[in-house]
């Protein structure tokens, strides 16, 4: 019996080894059998607690004035050579090649690739993945770099502490087209299902990012997806980058997340994961709250609008003031008994040639009564 019961023994094991998939070879999803929830069973580091995405409440960030401004280094010198957009069943990837890097860290960081994360209700519907003060944007754009000091590649940096920097760009919509984003999304089509791939013209992958690269949040975490290896530096930034709607639609219909030759069709939506608790984690700011917040181009129009009102109103007022001050004067102020000036009338000819007659007169018997009078002689 023993032996018996050691043979089924072995024989269950043998069964459990040959039929439970590795990790690595798990078809994992955001919903379904092997969603969210079930991705920790899977890929045990999925259940840390050091994971991304996270909410950033501001109130509870941490200046930290030794965070520099981001550098993006080689971004712009995309040279000839095209770039390589494939669609990998969760997201679109472009890979990036390795002459393009990142500065402002404490190591070098050598560009691997670049993804997006999106919805599916359109804007202000959410699709960000990392939210803040509990408010999430439309879209959302990674940029992985891995640490090419420590680490010989990125296969190897993704498992180690600190071996990934990416930057996290939020995105929403408004009403101009975002020509940067058009270098992707107007070769969806030739990717809509799962592991196509295409060469696409390189672009100046920098014109993709915030202008601002000063002010971003910074935390450590992990890998949004599976295997949610903790090993990411994340720089989340301020400023929001603005595509347009139509351009939103585009990135939220245009893709499945099935194969060509899949009977059914899946489109690939909603690819972003839940935030995840920060627990001992503090996310820093490399910007001070007293810098003001990051102002809209809309809050900046209404701002200058309302000071230029405000000047124009200011002056009114006091042009106002100044014209009564001086329509008043004393007489008006102050009691007064001064007689009313007599209206001018003008007079007539006949009475200006009698006042002139006598002032004639006058004249003459003035000259008269002046004249000596002579003395009388005597005789001898």
């Amino acid at each position: 019996m023993d032996s018996l019961g050691l043979f089924i023994l072995l024989m269950l094991l043998c069964f459990q080894w040959t039929t439970a998939p590795a990790a690595e070879e798990v078809t994992w999803t955001y919903t379904g059998l092997v969603g969210q929830s079930e991705w920790s069973d899977y890929f045990p580091e999925c259940g840390g607690t050091s994971q991304s995405p996270v909410d950033v409440v501001t109130t509870q960030t941490k200046y930290d004035p030794s965070l520099m401004p981001l550098t993006p280094l080689g971004y712009s010198q995309h040279g000839n050579q095209p770039f390589t957009l494939y669609n990998n069943g969760h997201t679109v990837v472009i890979e990036l090649p390795d002459w393009m890097g990142l500065g402002g860290l404490p190591w070098l960081f050598t560009a691997v690739q670049m993804h997006l994360h999106w919805g599916s209700g359109g804007p202000s519907y959410g699709g960000s993945e990392h939210t803040i003060n509990g408010m999430s944007a439309d879209a959302e754009l990674h940029v992985v770099h891995y640490n090419s000091e420590l680490y010989p590649n990125v296969s190897t940096a993704m498992t180690q502490s600190e071996g990934l920097a990416v930057l996290g760009i939020l995105i929403v919509t408004g009403e101009e087209t975002n020509l940067a984003f058009n270098n992707i999304l107007n070769y969806l089509s030739r990717v809509r299902h799962a592991n196509q791939k295409v060469s696409i013209p390189a672009f100046d992958i920098k014109s993709l990012l915030p202008k601002d690269l000063g002010r971003y949040y910074r935390y450590n975490g992990s890998l949004t997806t599976p295997p949610c290896y903790q090993s990411v530096i994340w720089s989340l930034f301020n400023e929001r980058v603005q595509i347009s709607k139509a351009q939103l639609l585009k990135m939220e219909t245009i893709l499945y997340s099935s194969k060509a030759e899949d009977p059914d069709r899946m489109l690939l939506q909603d690819n972003y994961r839940a935030t995840q608790p920060l627990n001992h984690r503090v996310a820093f700011a490399s910007f001070s709250a007293e810098s003001g917040k990051e102002l809209t181009p809309g809050e900046v129009t209404a701002i200058v609008i309302g000071v230029m009102c405000g000047c124009v109103g200011l002056a009114v007022i006091v042009r106002f003031i100044v014209k009564t001050i001086r329509s008043t004067s004393s007489w008006d102020v102050l009691p007064s008994n001064r007689p009313a000036p007599m209206s001018r009338m003008k007079e007539p000819e006949n009475t200006k040639e009698k006042k002139q007659d006598m002032a004639l007169n006058s004249t003459s018997g003035a000259e008269k009564k002046e004249e000596p009078t002579p003395s009388p002689q005597t005789e001898p």
